[in-house]
């Protein structure tokens, strides 16, 4: 039993337990940018690019079109090539915040972004729920699962709050969307920065076989086994945490 519970202390101290914080961090701002925008889509609508009110509705599930569609490519793009997908989501998505600053006067020019905007904010879903997973090496993944769900709504609590400040006490809103885009930025440089702690060699530590993140997804059934299991254990996993 003692050998049992120093094995689990040494693999919760790895380098890769260590990553856990960057990834939830990356979450916290990714998902800020989203809703600092997101939170005031109507006011920006309506007040700034001169829709009706009768074509809010519409546009909008335009923009939860995309948030399927981004949801469903992020995860398998996540299961195929992790990495590259994480850090290309959160550029695509800084991107797109950045451009919806040059098309809000625009009408025909908000309808064309709205769609890839949400393609863009949950194709990061998948590879930000999977990083953590993988970097919980070594048990705990329900609860690495969870907390990130946790920094999600952080993220979505911190952005409702920026846009508001930025509206109110800052340059107003025409501003939101470039502040939305500085927010998505910054948790891209802490994506990128981690990559490159991943790939620098731990010195003077001793290394141990711990668990395989994927091996335990499965085993605890939430992922299922095959060529899948990545993208379905994290749709799972993001479902259980959100229950």
């Amino acid at each position: 039993m003692r050998r049992r519970s120093n094995s689990s202390l040494s693999c919760a101290a790895s380098p890769a337990n260590v990553q856990i914080l960057p990834g939830l961090l990356m979450t916290v701002l990714g998902f800020a940018g989203v809703f600092t925008v997101f939170s005031y889509i109507q006011a920006i609508l309506t007040s700034v690019s001169g829709f009706p009110e009768r074509a809010v509705s519409p546009i909008l599930l335009v923009f939860g079109g995309g948030l399927v569609i981004g949801n469903l490519l992020g995860g398998r793009l996540a299961d195929r090539r992790l990495t590259p997908t994480l850090i290309g989501s959160l550029a695509v998505l800084a991107l797109g915040l950045g451009a919806m600053t040059f098309a809000l006067h625009g009408k025909p020019a908000m309808i064309l972004l709205t769609g890839p905007l949400g393609v863009a904010a949950f194709a990061t879903v998948a590879p930000l729920q999977l990083r953590v997973l993988q970097k919980a090496a070594g048990g705990g993944l329900s609860l690495a699962s969870r907390f990130n769900i946790a920094a999600f709504n952080l993220g979505n609590a911190i952005g409702a709050c920026l846009g508001g400040v930025v509206i109110v006490h800052g340059p107003g809103m025409t501003a939101v969307t470039w502040v939305a885009a500085l927010v998505t930025e910054s948790g891209l440089l802490v994506a990128r920065v981690s990559v490159r702690l991943d790939d620098r060699p731990a010195h003077g530590t001793a290394t141990m076989a711990c668990p395989a993140p994927l091996a335990r997804l499965e085993a605890t059934g939430l992922a299922a086994p095959g060529r899948a299991t990545r993208a379905e254990g994290t749709r799972r996993s993001f479902a259980l945490a959100s229950a």
